[in-house]
């Protein structure tokens, strides 16, 4: 019975050694022993404009407690995607206009619901107008144009539909710049295998996953975007995420040489930046008119690791999202007159109404 209770506590004893190592992939996070100089940055050394931004209940929310924690990240002026249209558009810019006017702008949404129906395209393009007129500075695309949508006929809606480009060449007469997100990183579009980079991303949100034609191959969706930048060189164009080729700024180079008027935002790529800072602080450097300050999901708790990663020379520092990205971040050390560029000159160039001296 003696050594029945002994091999017992043995057995308990080795099952509890081992739980660590019965843990799951998703669970190992371990605490770097690297001992290395950390320079946090909880503000933007300059004022900033965040450009792909999206408040849904700025028509009727209080704005004071916003304008608060954007205070506190040194955010000057936030440009809000999720503007809509007509009458929801218009109450979101009468609650900003009559509290905090210099602090917001307001980008426009195309429904593009009915593409094929009779005087379809004519109706979205002047409502669009109507839109601007009211004080829209911007329209936004998503991801939904070249995923979800599709015509009368049930055909996917192409982003280069020709139907369509009425709106480009419109945005590009009234002076506004179109922010664009098509499709989503290509590892959705490949195996989910030990080769996938996004392996970890894929097995939590499994959602993310598509196949190599839902709805289009990935390659396609993107060149159908780069087909409109060509077709209306007046119309300046952001590529949100930096058209997910920030993993491959050597393709981007080659796109920014042909499409001059195809601007980048960094929203939600930070993490691919910090993990090449030379390559990336060169392309930075030579790009530096181009590129756009935007974070995407408002968590103002994330925004200093992007601060991190432009400012210091920081080595191997966390991101934020391990299934996002579970490798390490480090700095880029821009100097004061790109980053100046990258959080607001840029902006001020592009967007209607901004001006220098709301930032200097």
């Amino acid at each position: 019975m003696r050594y029945l209770c002994l091999l017992v506590l043995f057995s308990i004893i080795f099952s509890q050694s081992l739980l660590a190592q019965d843990m799951s992939f998703e669970e190992y996070n371990p605490i770097s022993t690297l001992v290395v100089p950390e320079n946090e940055v909880m503000q933007a050394k300059f004022p900033f404009v965040d450009v792909h931004s999206h408040q849904f209940r700025m028509a009727s929310q209080d704005l004071s407690a916003l304008v608060s924690e954007m205070d506190g990240i040194n955010l000057r002026v936030m440009v809000n995607l999720s503007g809509g249209s007509g009458t929801g558009l218009q109450k979101m810019l009468e609650n900003v206009n009559k509290n905090y006017p210099d602090r917001f702008v307001i980008f426009a949404n195309v429904d593009f619901e009915g593409v094929g129906s009779p005087g379809w395209t004519e109706k979205a393009v002047a409502r669009l107008e109507q839109d601007c007129n009211n004080g829209a500075r911007g329209l936004k695309i998503y991801k939904s144009l070249g995923l979800r949508y599709k015509d009368t006929n049930g055909k996917r809606l192409a982003i280069d539909d020709k139907r369509l480009d009425p709106i480009w060449a419109k945005c590009g007469e009234l002076g506004i710049p179109v922010l664009i997100h098509a499709a989503d990183p290509k590892s959705f579009w490949d195996d989910v295998d030990s080769k996938n980079e996004r392996w970890l991303e894929l097995k939590t949100k499994p959602g993310r996953k598509r196949s190599t034609t839902n709805p289009a191959p990935w390659q396609q969706i993107i060149d159908e975007q780069h087909n409109i930048f060509r077709k209306h060189p007046n119309t300046k164009f952001i590529n949100a995420h930096m058209g997910w080729y920030a993993n491959n700024l050597g393709k981007l180079a080659e796109l920014m040489e042909e499409l001059p008027n195809m601007y980048v935002g960094i929203g939600a790529v930070i993490a691919e930046l910090g993990r090449q800072p030379r390559f990336a602080k060169a392309f930075f450097i030579k790009y530096q008119d181009r590129i756009l300050f935007g974070k995407d999901s408002w968590k103002p708790k994330e925004f200093p690791t992007y601060f991190r990663v432009l400012e210091t020379d920081d080595e191997y520092f966390p991101y934020y999202k391990k299934y996002h990205a579970f490798w390490a971040m480090y700095g880029l050390d821009l100097p004061d007159d790109v980053l100046k560029k990258v959080y607001y000159k840029n902006a001020v160039k592009l967007i209607p109404g901004l001006e220098l001296s709301q930032f200097e």
